[in-house]
């Protein structure tokens, strides 16, 4: 599906370099393209990108588009092949593709069936195989972010009572986020607690995710009389979804007052789950020593409640880590239409993303707590000599190259192959829980300078661990590929000398030389 933005000025959905030299041709799709919705309508009345309809739908469809989700090429198709504008092999080619697609899919067959496909219904909807992967992408997804002094886990039989407070608490759309079916088994975080502690109190708080209307005194009433607090705060579809853009990185209305008056009377510092699509800053809570843990349970969908509940009581490890920088609110004063990813010293922009924001974090990409404490080590592979400095003695003198870089398309697809290379990671669990891990290892230049990235993710691998285990996990290392970052020039180089290969803050030190 092409979008609506553009690529070098090209529409994506009028761009030929994009759909067929690179979706087709490069990355070998053998399938058909379809117009994200309107799109082909925006780029003649938005974009202005053709002077007629005609003119616009025939651009799109030579491009490679070959269905439109919305009525315009459908309206203008006929008219421009009637001018002109589109031939009948532009069209052949669209129903081709269209057609070959159906065909695989047996829509020609006969008795529909009679193939693969043609016997699902009902009874192949929320199978037990069902539910089981949604309660294990839920538990996958939940990222700890804060857990003061080890106040989670909790152990069921201390937990005499408990205060649940939260509009998202027993809210089952707070668990589906942006486009969702209808979920079959869904159960909120309210009732996973009450899975758990027999003796559950329930306020939500809040009268929405915009909490303008709060009720304070009362969720404080509620928390001083109980044992332990759970608080489900966050966002709604009300502040972010298509066509919906936030103005704050905050929590929404009362929200913060409540969840820190609550906190200044809760028995023991209080828990807080917070379910958002994108990052909130909750620097307020995460210097607060009376929220005791954060976490992150992004929309965790139907089996949410559950998996939440289970990873509060030590049923399972959080392994989750974060997919997204969290920025903190005064990131908001620099336009979201500034599209630059490279920070400006000289107007104070700090960049964009994991790859070259400079400023200020309230959580990193890839950030994320586990019950257990956890050790990694980087260790050099096969082609790759267990030394701390490693030369690579690529042959690189028929390349042309300048005084600080090799450019990667003079190095070509052949010896880019050679250069690759196998790197362990040898993790081990230290315990005290059973658990997945996950592992990111990134790369970092000696600087980052000249538009080079703070640091960018070569590769990520999870792995079960129980306690007092060890592993060693394979990261397979393309140079040309993870190495080579893009110039001013668009041409992608990779520097001579020194590269640095990160797990948490062991680095392993790669030299690129002939």
């Amino acid at each position: 599906m092409c979008a609506y933005t553009s690529i070098n000025g090209v529409p994506a959905c009028a761009n030929a370099d994009l759909l067929t030299k690179n979706v087709r041709g490069s990355w070998g799709l053998d399938g058909y393209i379809a117009a994200d919705c309107d799109a082909v309508a925006i780029m003649r009345n938005s974009q202005f990108y053709r002077p007629t309809a005609e003119d616009t739908v025939a651009a799109s469809m030579k491009a490679g588009l070959d269905i439109d989700c919305g009525t315009y090429v459908q309206q203008y198709a006929t008219a421009a092949l009637q001018k002109g504008k589109l031939t009948q092999q532009d069209v052949d080619k669209a129903v081709k593709n269209l057609f070959a697609t159906r065909m695989r899919l047996g829509h020609f067959d006969g008795d529909p069936k009679g193939n693969m496909y043609g016997n699902l219904g009902a009874a192949h909807i929320c199978t037990p195989e069902h539910k089981s992967l949604a309660l294990e992408a839920a538990l996958d997804g939940i990222v700890l972010l804060k857990n003061d002094a080890g106040l989670l886990p909790l152990r069921r039989i201390a937990v005499a009572s408990a205060a649940v407070i939260g509009h998202n608490a027993n809210d089952v759309l707070a668990l589906l986020g942006n486009y969702w079916g209808q979920p079959c088994a869904p159960t909120t975080p309210l009732q996973g607690i009450q899975g758990f502690v027999k003796n559950v109190g329930f306020l939500a708080g809040c009268n929405s995710a915009a909490c303008n209307v709060a009720a304070t005194p009362q969720a404080a009433a509620l928390a001083s009389s109980s044992d332990y607090v759970f608080m489900f705060m966050g966002l709604s579809q009300q502040q972010e979804t298509e066509g919906r853009d936030r103005t704050t990185l905050l929590l929404p209305g009362n929200q913060q007052s409540l969840i820190t008056a609550v906190a200044n009377t809760a028995k023991r510092p209080v828990i807080l789950v917070l379910l958002t699509g994108g990052p909130v800053d909750v620097t307020f809570a995460q210097s607060n020593p009376k929220i005791g843990a954060i976490l992150w349970a992004g929309y965790p969908g139907q089996a949410g409640g559950l998996a939440i509940a289970k990873i509060l009581f030590g049923e399972k490890n959080p392994s989750g880590k974060l997919p997204v920088t969290w920025y903190p609110e005064e990131f908001t004063r620099f336009p979201m239409t500034d599209m630059r990813m490279r920070a400006d010293p000289g107007t104070g922009y700090p960049g964009r993303s994991y790859r070259f924001y400079k400023g200020k974090t309230v959580y990193n990409f890839g950030y994320g707590l586990s019950y257990s404490r956890l050790s990694h080590r980087l260790v050099a592979g096969s082609k790759n000599p267990p030394a701390r400095n490693t030369s690579l003695h690529a042959g690189l003198a028929a390349t042309s190259e300048d005084k600080a870089s090799y450019h990667v398309d003079d190095i070509g697809a052949e010896m880019c192959d050679q250069f690759k290379f196998p790197v362990m990671v040898e993790v081990k669990n230290h315990g005290p829980m059973d658990g997945k891990h996950s592992v990111l290892m990134f790369l970092r230049w000696p600087n980052a300078t000249e538009g080079r990235p703070e640091r960018q993710l070569i590769g990520f691998q999870s792995q079960h661990l129980k306690a007092g285990e060890k592993a060693k996990l394979r990261f397979q290392v393309s140079p040309c590929e993870h190495f080579s970052r893009v110039r001013k020039d668009g041409s992608k180089v990779i520097d001579k000398g020194s590269h640095f290969l990160m797990v948490d803050k062991h680095e392993l030190e790669i030299r690129f030389e002939a």
